[in-house]
This record gives structure tokens, C-alpha cells and sequence, in this order.
């Protein structure tokens, strides 16, 4: 099954409460991301308490571009968070994440765009949920598509029938129908 997964980046709450208002009555599933200023020198907002009252109103997932995704997995779990995707780029310990993202919910991993595939060599994405695929340099919005990034969702797909897999980054109209045909 395919799902459109809308992705909210903002750095004030009152943002993203606009467009959580604005999905609410037609999406199932939110993707949020947030930035420490570490993993890029962009950052976002970062407290978890506000998404609470919306933990019965989608299936939150949080998108981890920040140093040591690890320590907030339970902070965000406790607001209400279902889904957790981590840049593998800045874990310290990939299996750990994955066990103790198990342990509060779905888990996945990103791969930033740059990121060549070989950092996943020594990890069974069988234990994934997802995996996300940046179709972009991870850090900010409005950036545009990179198609070449898709060959990534190509080579997973070939070794992972089942494992699904999210693209991310300057998708649109156009590049939603490249992404799926990958």
C-alpha cells in the first residue's frame, strides 16, 4: 500500500498548528521534522509536549534529522508519537536506536542524500518498519528534487521487497510519481 505521508518543517509552534489544522480532516498520518541545529545549521521546533493533543488525531511520525536521535525517542513516544525515523548519519549506535524505537513504536532509519547506501551493510533492515530515502541534502525545505538519489530506492527495493520505504524532499506533483515508480 502507498500513503502520502504530509511532512510539516517549521520553527515556530503556531506554524505547525496551522497546517495540522489544515490536515486534519483528510490525513491519516503526519510527518514532522525536527532539526537540533547540529545535524544542520538549520533548526526547528523541538518540544514535544504541544503535539499532544493531536496524539488521537493522526499517527505521528517524527523525523530525526539531530545528533544522537536516541535520546528523544522517549520524550516524543510520550507525547504521542507512533513513529520514529533517525538519520543514521549522527546515531552513535543504530542497533540501539532501532531496539529502543521498537520498544515505543515503529522505527525506521534515513539516509541523507549524500549518504552512500554501504552504512546499512552491517544492519539487518529486516528489524525496520521504513526507510527513508532523502531525495535531497537534509536541513531545509524548498530544496529541489534530486532524481539520481531515487537509484538508492531502486537498490533497497531490489534487496528488501518488503521493507517500506519513504522518500523525502522536494516532492510534488512531478516527483511523487518518479518516487513511487522507483
Amino acid at each position: 500500500m502507498n500513503e502520502i505521508i504530509p511532512g510539516i518543517l517549521e520553527k515556530e509552534w503556531s506554524e505547525i498548528e496551522k497546517k495540522l489544522e489544515l490536515l486534519r480532516p483528510f490525513a491519516k498520518s503526519v510527518h514532522i521534522d525536527i532539526i537540533d541545529g547540529v545535524f544542520s545549521e538549520n533548526k526547528t521546533f523541538l518540544d514535544p509536549e504541544p503535539f499532544r493533543k493531536y496524539k488521537d488525531d493522526f499517527i505521528l511520525e517524527l523525523h530525526m534529522m539531530v545528533e544522537d536521535p536516541l535520546q528523544y525517542l522517549k520524550p516524543w513516544a510520550d507525547a504521542g508519537f507512533q513513529r520514529f525515523i533517525g538519520h543514521i548519519e549522527k546515531m552513535p549506535d543504530p542497533v540501539e536506536f532501532v531496539a529502543q524505537g521498537q520498544l515505543l513504536g515503529a522505527v525506521g532509519l534515513a539516509i541523507d542524500g549524500p549518504t552512500d547506501l554501504t552504512v546499512l551493510d552491517h544492519l539487518n533492515l529486516n528489524d525496520l518498519d521504513c526507510l527513508l530515502i532523502m531525495a535531497i541534502t537534509a536541513g531545509k525545505a524548498g530544496q529541489e528534487f534530486q532524481p539520481k538519489l531515487l537509484e538508492k530506492v531502486k537498490e533497497i527495493r531490489k534487496k528488501y521487497e518488503f521493507l517500506p520505504i519513504e522518500v523525502d524532499g522536494g516532492i510534488n506533483d512531478l516527483t511523487i510519481k518518479q518516487s513511487l515508480d522507483a
